[in-house]
């Protein structure tokens, strides 16, 4: 398990599903925690728990996100990883989606993913002993293989695959020793997932399908490839994509 105990973090979207595991999986590391989701209850609840600061957050807002960063390093003094963690899904194929569903899921998936990149450069540059740090995006297989059934979704997620590397690539020219890789979940046992599912039944049997090892995801398995991209373990990975989708995209569709 990687050692994070020296580490700080801003982990968003952590009342459910991937960003709870990842909460979960940093605190075990040892990493001191800021968890944020616009669900403030369960996000509260889930922080009182495991032992971490929470922060109640609408990611889109990036005039909020200044104020995420700076209560961080108010109270742990730095910032070492931010997971932009946070999503939404649509449910709207390119004939039905409507203008505000579409600036709604760009403005969570894409914006937002943005902002946070933004302000967490600016606080990890302000780290005692210079800049340093680790950032992880969290795209989706729906990024590289779309779904007719959700154009936002699909098209932001396939945005945050190039941000990052963009993001990446800003940082290694700058000189600065901040990381950015994204990590592509498959189909995982989420609220995002269940939520698709009641739109289309049956939904979760067939993507379970889709993947050689013939099931969904679980959260932590994707929380543990976050931890890695945030540990001192891989020095040299910015700009990388790392796929934890159980072989889904590896298989030719003909088997």
């Amino acid at each position: 398990m990687p050692d994070l105990s020296s580490k700080t973090a801003i982990v968003t979207g952590c009342a459910s599903g991937i960003g709870a595991a990842t909460l979960r999986r940093l605190k075990a590391d040892g990493a001191k925690i800021l968890g944020t989701d616009i669900n403030a209850i369960e996000g509260a609840r889930l922080c009182e728990e495991v032992g971490a600061e929470f922060a109640e957050q609408d990611v889109a807002d990036t005039g909020l996100w200044p104020q995420i960063t700076a209560l961080a390093v108010d109270k742990f003094g730095r910032l070492d990883i931010l997971v932009n963690n946070a999503g939404a899904v649509s449910q709207h194929s390119i004939e039905d989606v409507t203008d505000d569903v579409w600036a709604r899921t760009y403005a969570i998936n894409i914006t937002g993913t943005m902002a946070g990149c933004r302000a967490a450069i600016a606080a990890m540059k302000a780290n005692p002993g210079g800049p340093a740090g680790a950032i992880i995006n969290i795209a989706s297989t729906s990024a590289m293989a779309a779904l007719p059934s959700d154009v936002a979704y699909c098209s932001s997620k396939g945005a945050v695959r190039v941000l990052s590397k963009s993001v990446a690539i800003h940082c290694a020219k700058q000189g600065y020793n901040i990381r950015c890789n994204t990590v592509i979940p498959g189909a995982t046992e989420t609220g995002i997932l269940n939520t698709a599912e009641q739109h289309m039944p049956g939904l979760k049997a067939a993507v379970a399908a889709t993947s050689p090892l013939n099931r969904l995801g679980d959260p932590a398995e994707t929380a543990a490839a976050i931890a890695f991209l945030a540990s001192d373990e891989c020095p040299f990975m910015t700009g990388a994509e790392m796929l934890v989708d159980g072989g889904a995209l590896s298989i030719h569709p003909g088997f």
